[in-house]
């Protein structure tokens, strides 16, 4: 079995942060389309941006990043740059069309071991600094053409995750943190040992780590390694089978029939720590109506609250769980 290795220095453990990133998203997501079988879970998805992709205004302009993104072979890691904390998507464009001409190139030619650029792929190679735009354009239209419809959905499922991970980084720890985090990264004193088809020893070199959860990769974490860019990994979202669907009330519940539906279905979503956003996305509810239940359920001492960075997580009470089981008969 092939492995990566991360080197960390002290200053390297303090510099694990996680963020959300709309690039990265928006770059994966095509592979999740070139590969509907491996990539069932997203389904939904995949039938509604096959039909975008059809219409010929939105192929011709998206081209570009068609091509750089085949299924199974390795991106040019300034397509998938590492992303601060609370990054919005037209500051990540702007990176990305701020990339040096011989970042391009070097990151370009360090894919071609596994396949040979296309077209656009060899054009960009001799032509950096005049193609990259095109490059940029093919990524913010696909975001605004197939991800922007369904991005709060993503970006709660994404935050939510950012959230858990947080906590469970500042309780315990960088080495549990890292074998929590996938079941292919081992932690082994100083470094991070990862299952990789893509050989390599890198020293993080103060550097630090940004790690991005993302919902369209799920069988290993995704390194961006190259000396040139910021050290960063892209690793599977927890609970990515709920990504597309919508939690109701059970059917004929009598919970529902003494605080309301609405209670009713956040107080069965409640028995692990979720999100004002999580909570909307799972039940079809708007933020607001969630945050009116939520401070109803609050008030009468049926849901705690406790904040993780900036997020404020959500669980059910002592209290709660005892009206569940009344409930569902228990």
């Amino acid at each position: 079995m092939r492995v990566s290795e991360l080197r960390f220095s002290l200053a390297d453990v303090a510099g694990v942060r996680l963020a959300v990133s709309p690039v990265n998203e928006t770059v994966l997501s095509m592979w999740a389309l070139a590969n509907p079988l491996r990539y069932a879970v997203h389904l939904p998805w995949i039938d509604r941006a096959r039909v975008t992709l059809r219409r010929p205004e939105v192929a011709a302009r998206v081209r570009p990043l068609t091509e750089l993104t085949w299924q199974g072979c390795p991106l040019p890691d300034f397509l998938t740059p590492a992303a601060r904390p609370n990054v919005e998507m037209a500051e990540q464009l702007d990176q990305l069309a701020a990339t040096p001409p011989a970042v391009v190139v070097k990151d370009l030619l360090a894919t071609t071991a596994r396949r040979p650029l296309g077209p656009f792929g060899l054009a960009l190679l001799a032509d950096p600094r005049g193609l990259l735009p095109q490059l940029v354009d093919a990524v913010r239209v696909w975001y605004d053409e197939a991800i922007a419809p369904d991005w709060p959905r993503i970006r709660a499922l994404l935050d939510a995750d950012v959230a858990y991970r947080a906590a469970q980084l500042a309780e315990n720890g960088a080495g549990r943190f890292f074998e929590q985090l996938h079941p292919s990264l081992r932690w082994l004193g100083d470094r991070v040992v990862s299952d990789d088809p893509f050989e390599r020893d890198f020293d993080l070199r103060g550097r630090g780590l940004t790690l991005n959860p993302t919902v369209f990769t799920e069988r290993r974490v995704l390194w961006n390694l190259m000396e040139e860019s910021v050290p960063a990994g892209a690793y599977p979202v927890r609970a990515v089978g709920t990504l597309w669907e919508a939690t109701a009330t059970p059917s004929g519940d009598p919970l529902a029939r003494v605080v309301g539906p609405g209670r009713a279905a956040l107080l069965h979503l409640l028995d692990r720590s979720s999100t004002t956003t999580d909570l909307a996305r799972l039940t079809g509810m708007s933020a607001g109506n969630v945050s009116q239940h939520l401070a109803a359920l609050h008030a009468a001492g049926l849901v705690g609250r406790s904040r993780q960075g900036r997020h404020v997580l959500y669980r059910n009470t002592d209290a709660a769980h005892v009206l569940l089981r009344a409930s569902r008969g228990g």
